[in-house]
């Protein structure tokens, strides 16, 4: 959709100019598209957006290859707006001086402008904060779209004026109708068995555009029979999972991977551990994460869960990959079976917080040495009681500030080796308590 204000180099491509696939099969109307359903469908959030007539500015949020630059132009045909697409990777702050000069003069002449923005997290902090002005007087109504978390990638004031609408990965339910539509507009059905044809999909890992992608390598073979599995993964290499070590993917796995071996489960653990590792992850970072996993959520349940991951990750040190890698493997195992308990975690943080409360109360008097006459003469030491002399070598004596009440930081649980510190912790409260000190 172009006009007189509209930048150059945004012109259709002749009729008879090859066009791709994906750009063949593109919806011309929203009930076209595939999937989304939570937005285009009856109660989606699009679809009464658009039957009450009134469009905010939104933020895609969503994987690649699910639709968000052919939703956002339906958009524009549905609400009669010049449609406009940019890149935040290609488009400078002269560019986007020419698109908001566009765009007003469409505004005066009566027409709203719909801008779509793609990598609209690739804009700095000043870049995003010059919408704001063209979004607030009506001038453009802005469609970002994003692969990364808009919580931690786009301005607060950009936020506040945009809905985020999330775009969710294509089902394989979605990817056959998707093969179907290819098929019909081929001529021709694919050279697959049904098993081959579930793993095209699988390869494409809910990217449509990958999907169709692959169809046009595929449509090419001259074949005599249908391609199974084993013939069709010769002939095509599987997508790359989507996976960014900066990005919003690393920390939602490494979140999968730290919750499912608190929650005991190996399988969903190890699943998590391969899947970062077959996105790229370093197996130091994963080394160093598993060992805090042993220290806060095993803890002292299972002393030996510590030690063990540190062996596997000098282990990994000295094989290297990816032999090295099945050490920290096992370490995930032994986590996610291992007793669980954040006692010692919990304690950890309580007593920072009683520390920081309290943290001009000086020692008590009778555990400080005295070294010096002054000091004796201060009472440094005095009535202090030494411990290997005391009955069940115990004393008892309250080791916190004299103004500060005893507190109870430490509260191991009934699990593992901390059902024996349990024991301790209580015979020596109960020893306490006897002699009048607890």
């Amino acid at each position: 959709m172009t006009d007189l204000f509209d930048l150059p180099g945004a012109e259709a491509p002749p009729p008879d100019a090859p066009r791709p696939l994906a750009d063949r099969l593109r919806p011309r109307h929203l009930s076209e598209v595939i999937g989304q359903d939570h937005l285009l469908g009856p109660e989606g959030s699009l679809t009464t957006m658009l039957a009450g007539g009134h469009m905010s500015s939104l933020i895609f949020w969503g994987p690649p290859g699910v639709g968000k630059t052919t939703i956002a132009r339906l958009l524009a045909d549905e609400t009669d707006m010049a449609f406009v697409q940019i890149s935040a990777i290609f488009t400078g702050v002269a560019e986007l001086k020419k698109v908001f000069e566009s765009a007003k003069m469409r505004h005066r002449n009566g027409q709203g402008t719909l801008l779509f923005v793609d990598e609209i997290h690739r804009f700095n902090k000043a870049q995003q904060d010059g919408f704001l002005p063209h979004m607030e007087d009506g001038t453009i109504l802005l469609v970002g779209a994003t692969t990364e978390n808009p919580s931690f990638e786009l301005n607060a004031a950009l936020l506040s004026r945009a809905q985020v609408l999330v775009l969710e990965r294509l089902s394989l339910a979605d990817m056959e109708l998707m093969l179907q539509r290819a098929e019909k507009d081929l001529g021709r059905a694919l050279p697959l068995t049904g098993d081959a044809r579930e793993a095209l999909m699988e390869m494409a890992d809910g990217d449509g555009r990958a999907l169709l992608n692959m169809v046009e390598q595929v449509e090419t073979w001259s074949v005599e029979t249908p391609l199974d599995r084993a013939a069709l993964a010769r002939r095509l290499t599987r997508r790359a999972a989507q996976y960014d070590k900066s990005g919003d993917a690393h920390y939602n796995l490494i979140s999968a991977l730290h919750k499912s071996v608190r929650g005991s489960d190996p399988d969903a653990a190890l699943y998590w551990f391969a899947r970062m590792l077959e996105g790229g992850e370093d197996p130091r970072y994963l080394a160093r994460r598993i060992t805090r996993m042993a220290v806060e959520d095993i803890g002292l349940a299972d002393a030996q869960a510590q030690t063990l991951c540190l062996h596997a990750w000098e282990t990994y040190e000295r094989l290297g990959s990816p032999e090295g890698e099945l050490a920290l493997a096992e370490a995930v195992i032994y986590l996610a079976l291992a007793p669980k308990s954040n006692a010692a975690y919990v304690a950890y943080k309580a007593a920072r917080r009683a520390a920081s409360e309290t943290g001009s109360e000086p020692p008590p008097k009778h555990i400080l040495n005295a070294p010096t006459k002054l000091m004796k003469a201060q009472g440094y030491g005095a009535g202090y009681e030494y411990d290997h002399d005391a009955e069940a070598g115990f004393s008892g004596q309250d080791y916190f500030p004299e103004k500060m009440k005893r507190p109870v930081l430490y509260q191991p649980v009934e699990r593992g080796f901390e059902r024996e510190l349990k024991k301790r912790v209580d015979y020596f409260a109960g020893l306490r308590a006897k002699r009048g000190r607890g």
